[in-house]
């Protein structure tokens, strides 16, 4: 009797933080993934080691600037032509930093909406019919932002609004077979620029859980839209966002 394939994750942005735990949890729970990264490639080589010590063959590496057309659908072709098949793609790679208004420039509008908007629609694009073939999931990491402003980050709220619009795009489009759903977390990890202690304590003030999530929290969620516990669920948005913005 053969072996059943294992399911198969694309995760973009996949090295450090949100991404490494989304590619943690969907390799506990059976997946083989091909990890995206642009510049981590020290974090990259260690989440490997680590991935591929507990299950041998089970990940690979894919460098990539999403902001470069041609690499995206590549990096599916890469994916399928390494592993087979497609099950799952995880839009998680993100630019992020701040565009007042009367400042921002057209080459920092296109930094944004390239990883936030234009490389999740080009991927899901060119995964579609590999994601046909298994009834496979979409899953878009999103920003509570992109239905609520940021003071000075109007353009990443732009991009991140316009995912929101494309996850019930594909929802639509790719019924019955692909179910696509969006994340939007709240306060996970503070900017790596950081943010004072005041901001902090302001921004966890109108969270009414009292704290900041947790990658893994993150991940558990995507976990949880792509498995069959979620098969009745597409279209939507998770906020995980310990109930900010409810008043």
């Amino acid at each position: 009797m053969s072996t059943p394939q294992r399911k198969v994750a694309l995760v973009t942005g996949a090295a450090r933080r949100i991404g490494a735990a989304i590619a943690r949890r969907l390799h506990a729970d059976g997946y083989d993934l091909a990890l995206h990264y642009r510049h981590s490639q020290a974090d990259m080589e260690a989440l490997l080691a680590d991935l591929n010590a507990a299950r041998t063959g089970s990940a690979i590496a894919l460098q990539a600037d999403l902001a470069a057309f041609d690499r995206l659908p590549e990096l599916i072709a890469r994916t399928v032509g390494r592993f087979g098949r497609l099950d799952a793609l995880v839009n998680n790679a993100s630019a992020f930093h701040p565009t007042p208004l009367g400042t921002t420039t057209p080459a920092q509008w296109d930094d944004l909406f390239a990883s936030n908007a234009r490389a999740p629609f080009f991927l899901s694009q060119a995964a579609a019919p590999h994601l046909r073939a298994t009834r496979g999931g979409i899953v878009n990491i999103a920003d509570i932002h992109g239905e609520t402003p940021l003071a000075g980050h109007a353009a990443y709220c732009m991009a991140k609004a316009a995912l929101l619009m494309l996850t019930k795009s594909l929802a639509l489009e790719l019924a019955p077979e692909v179910r696509a759903n969006a994340i939007a977390p709240g306060a996970i990890l503070w900017p790596e620029q950081g943010k004072d202690a005041t901001s902090q304590a302001a921004l966890l003030a109108h969270t009414p859980l009292g704290r900041t999530g947790t990658p893994q929290e993150v991940a558990d969620s995507v976990a949880w839209l792509l498995s069959d516990a979620a098969g009745y669920i597409t279209g939507q948005t998770l906020r995980v966002a310990g109930g900010r913005g409810l008043g």
